[in-house]
């Protein structure tokens, strides 16, 4: 820790760049289990460095992604919960990175808060290890900024961005799709991180009670039920594509099945889904049923258990099932890939 900068005037207007230093040192074991490279001593440096080992690959493109966790940091904040939204934060930047055929190598976070609690911050910090570690991704720097007076003492905003690597001819080509292709479901863990400005005017989270076990949620209170981190498919998804030829891939975020899924399908063909198919979690019944929600609008917000969708040929159905199960993934068949002008149908 840095004893040797210290500024009283500073500190009088709200920023305390000595609580930076002690966040830094509290984080840093966290740092420490996501890398391959043992850099975690260089956190706090003003560059993050990786070493790129472009060795087996041609034409090597790098891919990047960026997100946040939204409105979902509200239930973080009501539960005074932080360890688990970083993951969150890493799992929307690297689920789009895979999208694009894409093995994610490094990830850099960004918190801003209205004070700088250490612990708080570590704990955030130790949240986004954990999705750097499920992903396979080094965190190699970060920022903390502290900004009295634009946020809530007790308040923060967390984002961040990945960056992958592809060779440019496993970059996934939705061209090659074609009719009578199947598309396969990879299921959510829950609401993932979209679509909380609807959740929290849903159930007015501010004013319910988000802690008490619920029979309706397998035993689980709503809180925790809506904290549940969002699924990472980085490792399942590697091993599909070395398995068989993926021909579309979307990450189902906000917009849910209708403005994600035909962004992997190329103009001409759309998916059939018939909704009896669909493994709705229950989360999602009871945000229909509570909020009084039509049932597209559902499906055009959430991802209503689907978190991924996968397109292969019909003849790889089974082998890619298959990997999947070995990796974790409860993967089934979702819909079909028909010549249509409507790029996605929901009967």
């Amino acid at each position: 820790m840095n004893n040797n900068s210290k500024s009283e005037s500073y500190a009088k207007a709200g920023v305390d760049i000595t609580a930076g230093y002690k966040a830094v040192e509290l984080m840093k074991k966290h740092v420490a289990r996501t890398m391959l490279s043992g850099k975690a001593d260089d956190i706090g440096g003003f560059g993050g460095l990786f070493p790129l080992d472009l060795t087996g690959y041609k034409r090597p493109v790098l891919v990047s992604g960026t997100d946040g966790v939204g409105t979902k940091l509200k239930i973080a904040f009501l539960m005074d919960k932080h360890n688990t939204v970083g993951i969150d934060c890493v799992a929307m930047c690297v689920n789009d990175v895979i999208c694009c055929g894409a093995k994610p190598l490094f990830f850099l976070d960004y918190i801003a808060c209205g004070k700088n609690y250490p612990e708080k911050i570590a704990s955030i910090v130790e949240g986004v290890a954990e999705g750097c570690v499920m992903s396979g991704s080094e965190l190699i720097g970060g920022e903390t900024a502290e900004m009295p007076g634009f946020y809530p003492i007790d308040e923060y905003d967390l984002a961040g961005f990945s960056v992958g690597i592809v060779d440019r001819d496993k970059v996934i080509d939705k061209n090659s799709m074609k009719e009578g292709d199947v598309m396969i479901a990879l299921p959510s863990s829950g609401v993932h991180s979209n679509g909380f400005s609807l959740v929290r005017k849903v159930f007015d989270v501010e004013n319910c009670d988000l802690k008490t076990p619920r029979e309706e949620l397998g035993g689980k209170s709503l809180g925790e039920t809506l904290l549940t981190p969002t699924r990472i498919y980085v490792k399942p998804m590697l091993a599909l594509f070395d398995a068989v030829k993926v021909k579309g891939v979307s990450h189902i975020t906000g917009g849910g099945f209708y403005e994600n899924m035909p962004r992997s399908i190329p103009d001409g063909l759309g998916v059939r889904i018939n909704k009896k198919d669909v493994k709705v979690l229950p989360i999602f019944s009871l945000i229909q049923k509570t909020g009084g929600i039509d049932e597209r609008d559902m499906f055009n917000t959430f991802n209503m258990g689907v978190g991924m969708s996968v397109v292969v040929a019909k003849e790889d159905v089974d082998k890619a099932l298959t990997v999947l199960s070995e990796n974790g993934e409860n993967a089934y068949v979702i819909g079909k890939i028909v010549k249509s002008d409507e790029k996605i149908v929901i009967e």
